[in-house]
């Protein structure tokens, strides 16, 4: 499989508006999600497990109680790709 191209500065800022929930932190997309306790945190990021393995292209994320932190960035490109915000855009259609 061939390693997506990594974006420009400016592709990346004019695809942050396609997901207002995201940030640009040190290189990568980032969002902190809030769920009501810990099992529903852990619920959400099975979901995204799945969406991500069906992807093969995995997050960086923390968990603690009912917070997940979640950093994508595609590693062997060195930076953001199309592959990062088409995995923050279908996180985003999770419940």
């Amino acid at each position: 499989m061939a390693v997506p191209a990594r974006l420009t500065d400016d592709e990346i800022q004019t695809r942050l508006a396609d997901v207002p929930e995201w940030r640009l932190e040190d290189g990568a997309l980032c969002r902190d999600v809030k769920r009501k306790d810990f099992a529903q945190a852990f619920g959400f990021m099975s979901s995204v497990a799945l969406i991500a393995e069906a992807m093969n292209h995995h997050p960086d994320w923390s968990n603690v109680w009912n917070r997940v932190a979640i950093r994508l960035s595609t590693h062997e490109a060195g930076g953001i790709t199309e592959l990062d915000f088409e995995l923050a855009k279908r996180i985003d259609q999770l419940p």
